[in-house]
């Protein structure tokens, strides 16, 4: 087949139809859900009606170009009939059963999951979602290895589970850091905001492999289990790692028998324009961990990767973990579906092209305009732009684990022109689907020209 053009696209905007139970919904919304990561009594939220495509409707009738994937994770899609369709016949064969059992969706979603996996990463896991992931890898490492330490990386979030949040860098940790869970943070590159002083990616990288490789022999090489980071991490920064850095990663975790952890529940399946995001740097790790991109999150799955020689350990040992809805019949149905149909439709490879021809240069064209752009990151469909108070110094324009006016505003703007954008400390994410289209990525692209010229006037000239 030719690259993708959004099969399931729904053409040009009808006229706005209200939802009819919208009110109540948001009524029994604000009654009765806690939502995450919020102070309940300031929040508003949008009720979401419907969805198709790379779009969503609010209970007005509104449509909206979704430059968030909602969560990073609806990489085929909104109601992609193929997926869609997957479930339903699931539902009416199997809905249910134990992990215990084999059942032919988890084989099968196992099967093409290892398919598209660097070479030797040939078993699979099953979890509900990225954190249990990430907590049941670290665990499958220390029993590996008989150590405890992880190391993880500042910059980075791996979940909101008790293991996974304490690997996490970013200030979510804080409030719920245990300190006694063995992790150690390190950090990793990142040169517009360079910890070493480098100037150039070259020395950014091998300063930064250098902090590693001290922090590791300071910290006891034979007490550390794992290194854990994000190939390329997402709600951090989306700061893709400089060439050679993973690889020299890979090289001190061999040296000291470190095994080596591979976040990809974020820059998975097609996110970067690759099924997974190390194979832009020629790397294979001990462990991938996945969620989110491997069917697109239409039924909670996620997931563990693990090489010959993790998996050996647990031969003849039993393995101490496991979950309820492991390979639950449903979410691997929807998972098979989504590899197939990213497959036949050649989903991962317009995320390529789309991010190389259509929204990077776009991206980078809009930062040259405005002043209120310091830098531009990204891959495939997984981009951010750095906004700054001034270019010249990089002062953010919200304060590290602060905020500020300007990100509301900006928010708010983008949503009035008809997008739904990603916004996370002084950055705004552009994270569409993997199926967006070249007139959708312009679309976009407008709507975000308009967002950014009603925040201009905080940047500084």
């Amino acid at each position: 087949m030719t690259l993708l053009q959004n099969p399931h696209d729904t053409g040009p905007a009808p006229e706005p139809v209200a939802d009819p139970v919208a009110a109540r919904t948001y009524a029994l919304d604000r009654a009765h859900v806690f939502h995450s990561w919020s102070a309940q009594a300031s929040l508003d939220p949008m009720v979401i009606s419907r969805a198709a495509g790379c779009h969503v409707w609010d209970g007005d009738g509104r449509r909206y170009l979704d430059l968030s994937s909602q969560q990073v994770n609806t990489n085929i899609g909104h109601q992609h009939p193929a997926v869609v369709e997957a479930i339903v016949e699931q539902a009416r064969t199997l809905c249910t059963i134990a992990p215990p059992y084999a059942n032919a969706a988890r084989s099968e979603a196992a099967r093409l999951v290892a398919e598209v996996a660097p070479e030797g990463l040939d078993k699979v896991f099953f979890t509900n979602g990225g954190a249990d992931a990430n907590e049941f890898a670290v665990r499958m490492a220390r029993l590996h290895t008989g150590r405890h330490k992880v190391l993880a990386q500042y910059r980075s979030y791996h979940g909101g589970t008790s293991t996974a949040i304490n690997l996490t860098g970013d200030p979510r940790r804080w409030p719920n850091d245990q300190g006694s869970a063995g992790v150690v943070h390190f950090f990793g590159p990142f040169l517009y905001r360079s910890a070493f002083h480098a100037s150039s990616e070259e020395e950014e990288c091998s300063r930064a492999l250098e902090h590693l490789d001290q922090l590791i022999r300071f910290e006891g090489p034979s007490t550390i289990a794992a290194i854990v980071l994000e190939t390329v991490p997402g709600t951090a920064g989306v700061m893709p790692p400089p060439p050679g850095y993973l690889a020299g990663v890979r090289e001190l975790c061999d040296r000291h028998g470190i095994v080596f952890i591979a976040d990809e529940v974020m820059a998975g399946f097609g996110r970067t324009g690759r099924w997974f995001a190390v194979e832009h740097y020629d790397v294979v790790p001990d462990l991938i961990t996945f969620a989110k991109g491997v069917n697109s999150g239409y039924v909670p799955l996620g997931g563990v990767l693990l090489s010959a020689a993790v998996a050996a350990t647990f031969d003849e040992r039993p393995f101490p973990g496991g979950l309820t809805y492991s390979g639950h019949p449903l979410a691997c149905a929807a998972a098979v579906a989504t590899i197939e149909t990213m497959r036949e439709e050649r989903i991962v490879e317009n995320a390529a092209r789309v991010g190389a021809e259509v929204l990077g240069p776009g991206l980078r064209e809009l930062a040259g305009r405005h002043p209120v752009v310091g830098e531009v990151r990204g891959l495939g469909v997984f981009w951010a732009l750095e906004l700054v108070a001034d270019r010249t110094t990089r002062e953010p324009l919200a304060p590290y684990a602060g905020t500020h006016p300007a990100m509301a505003e900006v928010t708010a703007a983008a949503k009035a022109a008809g997008v739904i954008p990603f916004v996370t400390a002084n950055r705004l994410h552009v994270v569409p689907p993997c199926t967006i289209t070249d007139d959708e990525v312009r679309e976009g692209l407008r709507a975000l020209d308009t967002a950014l010229s009603a925040v201009d006037r905080y940047a500084r000239a």
